[in-house]
């Protein structure tokens, strides 16, 4: 059973940055991509960046430029530095890996953390 815990969100000021750590607990043969989405109060959940086996990354327009997603595959923990932070970021942030097991492909999502922006 694959288990993935974030860490590193916080209250962080305008402009300023964060990197967010999505940890995976258990055995993962074959990973076919991870991501962060976020859900900032009463809006829906949107995609934040997404990073694929083959090194492929996809970010949304909003974060393009501010956000780099990246992997440390040793340790099996994907990261989110996010700089020039605005309030609009603000939001619960989630982390998923996407993988094969026993044939299957699975989802599993982190429990989320909490990204505030404000002076």
């Amino acid at each position: 059973q694959v288990q993935l815990v974030e860490s590193g969100g916080g209250l962080v000021q305008p402009r300023g940055s964060l990197r967010l750590s999505c940890a995976a607990s258990g055995t993962i043969f074959s990973i076919n991509a991870m991501g962060w989405y976020r859900q900032a109060p009463g809006k829906q959940r949107e995609l934040v960046a997404t990073l694929t086996r083959g090194g492929l990354t996809n970010y949304a327009d909003s974060v393009q430029g501010r956000f780099t997603i990246s992997r440390d595959n040793a340790q099996n923990t994907l990261y989110l530095q996010m700089n020039s932070l605005k309030s609009e970021d603000t939001a619960v942030y989630y982390c998923y890996f996407k993988y094969t097991s026993g044939g299957q492909i699975e989802i599993t999502w982190g429990q989320g953390i909490q990204v505030t922006v404000s002076s």
